[in-house]
């Protein structure tokens, strides 16, 4: 039993909550029934008598509102977008798959014709004829090709952006283009990359073609009552769904728009803490080598109130998005397409020397086998020529690789945070379009990195899958594809390992381990409350449990009370 902190006063009375089973993952002590809660933190845990004995004359007060509960550390949404999240989950969803949210339901779009019935219905439901319509969740192996001139026939007036399920891609109808001074001129300033990933004649742009176009639609996009309302809709949502901690590696790198979404997440009542890692992209862009650090160190103080930057961690980008099939490739893809990097090479190359020689964690967005060749062999030259020690480089995302690359990383001291809703949202679909069984089935090769003990977590990165952490656990766990099919068994992780990448080892990657992730002495008191053991239960019935709530920093928060404010 470990010790207890003696300093304890009557204004801060300890508070012992019991429960049916406290899982832990805590090494020395795995299965509690008990914990003591002073303040923020966690004082002792163990069974009912074994606390008690700890506290010894300390006064304390048990408290049974969780006896019929299972307490798990609080969870951690370990890669999410909150405002992509809330400005998607606002918009019209006419997606690859049904989304159920707290106000509606929108079921998926299943072909070519259903798509534009949908998007035509959506349009003449709106009652200001020059309102923006923002559609959310376009894929054309799904839904088949998309052309300017079918949005313009939807609408000539009314401007129309379709955000792609990749959230990496617009199209725009010719209103749109006008009312955003998408023109001739404008594309002429483009580079010549940005120019490759554009298509201006349809109105279609991706990765570089769409960082470029982003900045003029963001205003309206983005403007202020759209996104005090996506603040409020993930305020909610994650709540909802257990997390205590969210991060976001690599959001936009705008101080208004941060204001605007510390204004909501910053709030000392918000529901869990969030934390921001700076876009080493669009500093490195923007300032010369020496420039770079002093740059990025400035975002610390972008953070106020329940938000923070994380200091000396970073993100990078490699190649394109998974739901694109803009990913780089080792063997071609089945219909010849080809992939997309992100960042120029040697402008990548330039930007992880310069984090990495200032000591920063850099998180690499990588989906495909060569994207990864890429910047496996990027971390071998930087470790050859200025050596680290735990520089915990994380692979993000980690779609399509190879059994050797997954040797490799555990070589170089890497660790991997996956998205494990790829195989069950596209393995079906990417079967016979872009890629076959073998590579489609075998994404996020999770099975590999746990049997080879590299640290890894899961992530939602939503909007590209529910921000549920109870969902990712049963998809990695499962791997059933939306369709009901097994994909690559070998690759399913066993429910401790699924339940520490949601806790203990997010907290890992974003090197906050030591004050969360696990129920244990000394550690924040952030736990998430359920009805049932997602280590115990049956697989399939993980994503089904109950939540009632969280604790957050000793703060109790239950779910019902939260929807009802």
């Amino acid at each position: 039993m470990q010790s207890v902190d003696q300093s304890g006063s009557a204004s801060s009375l300890i508070t012992v909550f019991t429960a049916k089973e406290i899982v832990t993952l805590d090494p020395e002590k795995p299965l509690a029934y008990a914990v003591a809660v002073q303040d923020d933190r966690i004082v002792a845990t163990g069974s009912l008598a074994e606390v008690k004995a700890a506290l010894g004359d300390i006064p304390f007060a048990v408290d049974p509102v969780f006896q019929n509960n299972v307490i798990v550390p609080g969870f951690i949404a370990q890669h999410d977008h909150p405002l992509l999240a809330g400005i998607t989950m606002n918009s019209e969803i006419i997606a690859i798959e049904d989304w159920v949210l707290p106000n509606k339901t929108f079921p998926a779009a299943n072909n070519h014709a259903d798509y534009l019935r949908r998007l035509k219905s959506a349009e003449s439901n709106m009652t200001d004829p020059s309102e923006l319509l923002l559609s959310w969740g376009y894929h054309q192996y799904f839904h088949g090709p998309l052309k300017q001139s079918e949005l313009d026939e939807i609408s000539a007036t009314r401007p129309i952006i379709i955000w792609h399920r990749s959230a990496h891609e617009f199209y725009l109808n010719s209103a749109a283009e006008k009312r955003f001074g998408v023109n001739a001129e404008w594309y002429a300033t483009l580079s010549d990359s940005a120019k490759a990933q554009s298509d201006f004649e349809n109105g279609h742009y991706w990765e570089q073609g769409w960082f470029a176009v982003g900045p003029l639609l963001m205003g309206e996009m983005f403007n202020p009552a759209r996104i005090e309302s996506a603040m409020e809709f993930v305020q909610t949502y994650f709540h909802t769904n257990g997390v205590t901690t969210g991060a976001e590696p690599g959001g936009l790198l705008s101080k208004p728009i941060q204001a605007a979404q510390n204004a909501v997440l910053g709030q000392a009542d918000s529901p869990f803490r969030f934390y921001f890692i700076a876009d080493g992209k669009s500093i490195t862009a923007a300032y010369k080598d020496d420039q770079v650090i002093g740059q990025t160190e400035k975002l610390l103080d972008w953070g106020t109130g329940m938000t923070a930057f994380l200091p000396d961690q970073v993100k990078l980008f490699a190649d394109g998005a998974i739901y694109s099939q803009a990913m780089q490739l080792k063997e071609p893809y089945s219909d010849g397409h080809s992939g997309e990097w992100m960042m120029d090479l040697d402008f990548f190359t330039r930007s992880f020397r310069i984090y990495w020689d200032a000591g920063y964690q850099i998180h690499v967005h990588v989906n495909g086998d060569a994207g990864l060749e890429m910047v496996l062999d990027t971390l071998q030259e930087n470790l050859e020529r200025n050596p680290r020690r735990d520089h915990r480089t994380v692979i993000v995302h980690f779609a399509v690789s190879q059994k050797n690359q997954v040797e490799r990383i555990k070589r170089l001291g890497a660790i991997v945070s996956v998205n494990p809703y790829y195989p069950v949202a596209l393995a079906d679909n990417y079967r016979t379009n872009g890629l076959e069984p073998e590579r489609a089935d075998s994404m996020v090769r999770l099975g590999d990195v746990e049997r080879a003990k590299i640290p890894y977590s899961l992530h939602s990165d939503m909007p590209m899958a529910p921000g549920q952490p109870l969902f990712l656990m049963w998809a990695a766990v499962n791997r059933i594809t939306n369709e009901g099919n097994l994909r690559a068994p070998e690759q399913r992780i066993s429910r401790q390992g699924a339940l520490r990448a949601v806790t203990i080892e997010a907290a890992y990657s974003l090197q906050l381990e030591k004050e969360m992730g696990s129920i244990e002495s000394g550690k924040l008191a952030n736990f998430t409350i359920l009805s049932d053991n997602p280590i115990t239960v049956d697989p399939m019935d993980i994503k089904n449990i109950a939540i009632w709530g969280t604790v957050l920093e000793g703060r109790l928060q239950p779910v019902q009370a939260r929807s009802q404010n």
